[in-house]
């Protein structure tokens, strides 16, 4: 087995340079297709990374090629110190982003311009205020709207992310992308994808064809594809005329593992090389008994299957143990 000291990188050739850490289980969301309805058994504060453990992390990851890092959740920003910990990483030679579900976007956003994070992905499943309360199983539709409102103005690069479901928000698709004509934002269609509690049914998902479908009977001639970057996740869409764009995530369908450039790294310090992985490689503990973890990401990472945690098929979905979205990190 030959691993490159310069970087992380496959079997399959794959080289890793994108890092999404989550910096937390915890969430003010109890979004039904990401958080068991019971949500999560609460845990010891010591199973989880702290500010320093973070940043060192991110610094050992970083010392082997990693040029962009994403912090997810749970909801990062419920962290005391988010603050710091983006203060940190934004000295990091690394190009810094944040998900999030946007309800204290407007506490952090000076934070956001000051650390030149410019990439914001706010979690809208729903433009409807009663549909979107009863999706997050809470009452913060206004704020939301608000404070992506607020990212536009400040020229963000904001990503709208929906997960699309049958009989829940697959009528609001054309609303999502009429949302993109004066707005300019990338609104993006997610297929609804298996974690533990979610009670994941393909039946319930529409496909990246039924999502296409359905935009090409309303756009018609005015659709354009548009070219996709290397390691894009999405298939992008522009509709002419409007100052924003749209694209279909097709995990389940159509998927884009042939150009995986992802890690995971846990808030309890685990790393997954894949978001369906039913692995994990415990990097915390090792870091805190002062052990090399350089050798557990590479070997991890070289590892990694070349489809979906070694699901190839829609009837694989929903067969292998995994956490719950909340509990990996968006």
């Amino acid at each position: 087995m030959e691993i490159s000291e310069k970087n992380i990188s496959d079997q399959f050739g794959r080289i890793h340079d994108y890092l999404r850490i989550s910096l937390t289980e915890r969430c003010n969301l109890r979004c039904f297709y990401c958080m068991p309805e019971e949500g999560i058994a609460l845990r010891p504060k010591s199973q989880f990374m702290t500010k320093e453990e973070v940043i060192r992390m991110a610094e050992t990851f970083v010392s082997l090629g990693i040029k962009k890092i994403r912090l997810t959740g749970g909801e990062p920003l419920v962290r005391n110190d988010a603050k710091e910990i983006i203060d940190a990483l934004s000295g990091l030679p690394v190009e810094l982003a944040i998900t999030t579900n946007g309800i204290l976007v407007n506490k952090y956003i000076d934070t956001f311009i000051s650390s030149g994070l410019k990439s914001v992905n706010v979690s809208l499943d729903s433009l409807q205020r009663d549909k979107l309360n009863s999706i997050t199983r809470r009452n913060y539709f206004d704020t939301i709207i608000s404070n992506i409102r607020l990212l536009i103005k400040n020229n963000f690069h904001v990503k709208l992310n929906a997960v699309i479901i049958r009989g829940v928000n697959d009528d609001e698709i054309v609303d999502f992308i009429e949302f993109t004509k004066d707005n300019n934002v990338h609104f993006r269609f997610i297929e609804f994808m298996p974690f533990d509690g979610n009670k994941w049914d393909w039946s319930k998902g529409l496909s990246y064809k039924e999502i296409l479908d359905m935009v090409k009977l309303k756009y018609r001639n005015n659709l354009t594809r548009m070219e996709d970057r290397k390691n894009d996740t999405s298939r992008n869409f522009r509709v002419h005329g409007y100052k924003g764009t749209f694209a279909i995530i097709s995990s389940v369908t159509n998927p884009f593992c042939g150009t995986c450039n992802r890690i995971r790294l846990t808030a309890d310090g685990k790393i997954k090389n894949c978001l369906f992985s039913d692995s994990e490689t415990d990097l915390l503990s090792a870091m805190r008994r002062e052990e090399d973890i350089i050798p557990m990401i590479q070997e991890t990472v070289w590892h990694k299957k070349s489809m979906r945690g070694g699901m190839n098929s829609i009837e694989d979905f929903g067969k292998q143990k995994n956490r719950s979205m909340v509990a990996i990190g968006g």
